[in-house]
């Protein structure tokens, strides 16, 4: 059967990029993968990594010999490398910066030579410290000082986002942004500080549930899947480019009760244990308080709203912890 075109993804073997690569080799397409492996691994792409229409290359987007020869045969490229986790941003700020910039500045450049369609994934962190109900692609941005070094990482993104309207507004490139809220579900590692598998793991053992701050602040979590489903929609709707969409739950939820959440669905012995973020992370160490996307703009251009709740969401988690460990 002939492929629908050929797909370059950045970071597809992360988390996300994963779930992206098998969707999109599931509906036809011939796909190439591009990642270090850094903050990703080809584990994640075990299930499918033996597909005849998946190639996958180990190394940096800016290392890539074969980037030019790539960008110019893709059909779509989707940009997901990048350093990713509240701990690494936190503890290797020079890597968090010089990834953000320099990947995104590269293949920008390679993309612009035969005018490929690419995405790039940008983040809620962008919003800074608003402590707005809800946050819209249209408002203002208020990023913290530059001695706090956990806004290193929004205004990298930031300017990632700026450099892809530039490349779209002076040279014509299709670009289109996303930005990401709290995306979860099965592959994701708590191992650079992600919420939901690093409380989940915790319940599975029965040990404490680790809640930083007062555990007041609230986030809305998204499945993979549905995010897989925007970013796909997006790549096949012309009208996406030269915009900026927020991908994200809308069901917003204090990090102590989705502690409580999670021992009570997975029947855990588990305690809440509250961490100081200056213990946690590092003194001056600031939070958002609230974050949750206004996806109104998503919905009026594919018509698409999030459908997986958080109760599916530990569920697919857990399962797939569980089948990891067994014997």
């Amino acid at each position: 059967m002939a492929t629908k075109g050929h797909i370059l993804i950045t970071g597809g073997a992360g988390f996300i990029g994963s779930h992206l690569v098998e969707r999109l080799l599931r509906d036809g397409h011939a796909v190439t993968v591009l990642d270090d492996c850094s903050t990703g691994s080809l584990a994640n792409l075990r299930g499918f990594q033996q597909h005849p229409d998946l190639r996958v290359l180990q190394c940096r987007v800016s290392d890539c010999p074969e980037l030019p020869e790539l960008c110019a045969k893709a059909t779509f490229i989707f940009h997901l490398a990048a350093a990713v986790g509240v701990e690494l941003v936190v503890h290797s700020p020079i890597r968090t910066i010089e990834t953000n910039l320099r990947e995104t500045e590269v293949i920008l450049l390679a993309a612009s030579k035969n005018k490929t369609s690419i995405l790039i994934t940008s983040t809620s962190e962008v919003y800074g410290k608003s402590a707005k109900a809800g946050f819209s692609e249209e408002d203002d941005l208020l990023i913290g000082p530059p001695y706090l070094g956990r806004w290193s990482y929004a205004c990298s993104k930031l300017m990632d986002e700026f450099l892809s309207l530039a490349y779209y507004r002076e040279l014509g490139l299709p670009v289109v942004i996303v930005r990401l809220f709290n995306t979860v579900g099965p592959r994701q590692t708590g191992r650079y500080g992600m919420v939901v598998p690093r409380f989940i793991s915790a319940a599975l053992n029965n040990e404490p549930l680790q809640v930083y701050g007062s555990g007041e602040q609230t986030r809305c979590f998204c499945h993979v899947h549905d995010t897989v489903e925007a970013l796909i929609r997006l790549m096949q709707n012309a009208a996406s480019f030269g915009q900026i969409f927020n991908i994200g739950s809308t069901d917003e939820i204090s990090i102590r009760h989705l502690a409580e959440r999670i021992i009570s669905a997975l029947d855990s012995k588990s305690q809440i244990q509250f961490i100081p973020y200056q213990e946690a992370y590092m003194p001056g160490f600031e939070d958002m308080l609230r974050r949750k996307p206004i996806i109104e703009k998503l919905r009026q251009t594919i018509g698409f709203s999030p459908g997986i709740g958080l109760q599916d969401i530990i569920s697919s988690i857990a399962s797939e912890m569980r089948r990891n460990e067994a014997p």
